[in-house]
């Protein structure tokens, strides 16, 4: 099942199954205690109805083997269940109720569909109670999968379900919400369930008590897995529903909400129903809720409006909206990669960049960098922003004001960035060193260190990573500052530069030629050339050129 969720989702359906497993353990010390008292009653040895209780209950726990669990799901046990769960009497359906919640707590094996007829007849008691126990049994019995989800929504659990939902009880409140949202996991049939369960959830979802609401939109938002679901949802009017809820109170009300709407916003084709409501009021409200001081809900926010940003016109209304402004107060959060995501695609739009380069995003950029260097994310999205942004003579003036420079030499120092993230951080700084003006700059910061890193990487395996680092030590400016930052590694680069020149690929070769007129400049370099196999390889590559032409 995990491997068809988000990764988001399975942390949040992780969350409901540790929860529930608390409250069965909590749970199942009284019932052990309950048990014990009852089986010691003489009323409890009277029925084949109440023996059977006594066997699951006092019977189960104790056994391990599969084999022998296996013989209490016979015939005469599910007619005693079936007369617990039709009788008038409430005790006797509390009775059956409880013996499902022991078996749900202990069962090692799965639960024949046959002993699902009684788990249905409960449901539908007049006894909440009752109600309650057997939807606890039956979400513990979903979540262990113990039972077939297929078969639970064929019995037509929904609508006691629902019914139950919108009970006065949070205790059953959640665990018919807990129900609804684990059978929504079933591909098979979320369809049929959402056309008979969305519309309920989303009435439930105006209610005036959070505590409701909170449980409708945590099931709402587990409902949009799919594009099938999610247009189902959005037909029934989901969207005028969820969007107002961005501004509830409750802050769990926000969270959930506004994920339903990001994963509904994955979707462009809902895009024009999630603008229709006036006044760009998902907008403003997506952007109020980047400010909330729950972190989790201003990231959701920002992940929220990242999504919708793919979309030209959604971004240009967001730029008109100041949207810059909160984006500088995320970034200064202790998450600020929900941020610097939505930076990166407003940034990769030209027109946008004027607007970011004067708000003075650079500046917040370099202390993130310098604080972060071995975040992958980070220091990748910053690559992606600078690139962008340094695209104009203004973003690169900016770039030279900001520490960013600084910041991102010391990110191709650290030890645990990838060859990944170290492919953008070369990527860059070899696109930076096409100015001039930045070439000198880089130039005049790079450090020994720092060369030594960009050797050491010339000789990596992965070739786009290796010509990156000869393609920046190729610009170096020789000064003589950079020339004693080079000369201990003269062999090293001159032996990288004869495999670049025995490469197939012409630009190896017209790399490799472009850094030996760099580093001629230096007579020791020079020296060392006259002296190498490098002569040769040159010869050949030359005169294949040459016969080429």
């Amino acid at each position: 099942m995990a491997s068809r969720f988000c990764e988001r989702c399975s942390r949040l359906l992780k969350q409901i199954t540790t929860w529930l497993l608390r409250v069965c353990r909590e749970v199942e010390q009284k019932v052990r205690e309950v048990f014990r008292e009852l089986c010691e009653c003489g009323c409890f040895r009277s029925t084949p109805e109440k023996d059977v209780f006594r066997r699951m209950t006092q019977e189960l726990a104790p056994v391990q083997l599969l084999d022998a669990q296996t013989q209490l799901f016979n015939r005469e046990n599910l007619q005693a269940l079936n007369r617990l769960a039709n009788s008038e009497n409430t005790e006797e359906q509390r009775m059956a109720a409880l013996c499902y919640l022991h078996l749900s707590l202990h069962l090692k094996i799965s639960l024949p569909d046959d002993f699902l007829e009684p788990v249905m007849t409960l449901l539908l008691s007049h006894d909440l109670d009752v109600q309650k126990t057997i939807c606890l049994s039956l979400v513990n019995l979903l979540v262990k999968n113990k039972v077939c989800r297929e078969s639970v929504i064929e019995m037509g659990v929904l609508v006691p379900m629902l019914e139950l939902f919108q009970s006065c009880d949070v205790a059953a409140q959640c665990h018919s919400c807990a129900c609804v949202t684990v059978l929504a996991s079933s591909e098979l049939k979320r369809e049929a369930l959402l056309v008979d369960g969305v519309r309920p959830l989303l009435a439930l979802a105006k209610s005036y008590s959070s505590g409701v609401q909170r449980n409708a939109t945590w099931a709402l938002l587990h409902l949009t897995q799919s594009g099938c679901s999610t247009r189902i949802m959005c037909q029934a009017g989901a969207i005028p529903v969820l969007v107002p809820l961005l501004q509830s109170s409750d802050s769990e009300v926000q969270f959930y909400s506004c994920s339903a709407l990001c994963n509904i916003a994955a979707f462009q084709e809902h895009h024009s129903k999630l603008l229709s409501i006036g006044g760009h009021f998902l907008l403003k409200s997506l952007l109020t809720l980047m400010s909330s001081s729950v972190e989790r809900n201003s990231s959701q926010a920002c992940k929220c409006l990242q999504t919708l940003s793919h979309n030209v016109a959604i971004q240009e209304q967001l730029m008109e909206l100041d949207c810059v402004l909160p984006l500088k107060v995320l970034m200064k959060s202790s998450s600020p990669e929900p941020a610097l995501s939505l930076l990166s695609v407003l940034s990769a739009h030209p027109p946008n960049n004027f607007v970011l380069v004067s708000e003075g995003i650079l500046d917040e950029m370099a202390p993130l960098l310098h604080h972060n260097r071995s975040s992958p994310v980070i220091v990748t999205r910053c690559c992606e922003i600078m690139a962008s942004l340094g695209s104009s003579s203004i973003g690169q003036q900016a770039v030279l004001e900001s520490q960013c420079l600084s910041g991102l030499l010391e990110a191709l120092q650290s030890p645990a960035q990838s060859d990944e993230t170290l492919l953008h951080v070369t990527s860059y700084l070899n696109q930076l060193m096409t100015s001039d003006v930045l070439k000198s700059s880089v130039s005049a910061e790079i450090t020994s260190d720092q060369v030594w890193r960009l050797v050491e990487l010339s000789g990596q395996r992965n070739p786009q990573l290796s010509y990156n680092s000869v393609a920046i030590i190729s610009k170096l400016e020789m000064t003589d500052e950079n020339v004693l930052l080079l000369k201990p590694h003269h062999s090293s680069v001159l032996d990288r530069l004869i495999l670049f020149l025995r490469e197939e690929d012409v630009k190896f070769h017209h790399l490799a030629m472009v850094a030996i007129a760099n580093l001629k400049k230096d007579e020791e370099f020079l020296l060392l050339l006259g002296k190498s196999e490098i002569k040769e390889q040159l010869k050949k590559v030359l005169g294949q050129r040459t016969h080429q032409l």
